[in-house]
């Protein structure tokens, strides 16, 4: 069994112009919301939730990406109403965001 129900993983890799990057994107603010809100709903800690920051997960030129463990499911994202439902659908309740996903 997992350590957590989700693993969730949040590109933050910042690239030199001109590359596309997750950094540049606001990356970092979106992880820090996520991680806020997974909090406020009482779902991080073991056995639950994990919102974590990673170095490059090389899916840059797709947008701003993160993945979602242990269905390895990636997502790109614009703004705090994607991750909301990225957390709503698919983190609380298994439901893969198909018009998000990579």
């Amino acid at each position: 069994m997992s350590y957590f129900q989700r693993h969730v993983f949040f590109c933050c890799n910042e690239r030199d112009a001109p590359d596309k990057c997750c950094a540049s994107a606001g990356a970092a603010k979106m992880q820090k919301y996520a991680k806020d809100r997974v909090k406020s709903l009482n779902l991080s800690g073991p056995g639950k939730v994990r919102i974590n920051r990673s170095g490059c997960l090389d899916r840059c030129e797709e947008g701003p990406c993160l993945v979602v463990y242990p269905e390895a499911v990636w997502y790109t994202y614009v703004d705090q109403d994607d991750i909301d439902e990225i957390i709503d659908r698919h983190v609380v309740n298994g439901e893969v965001v198909e018009r998000l996903r990579i």
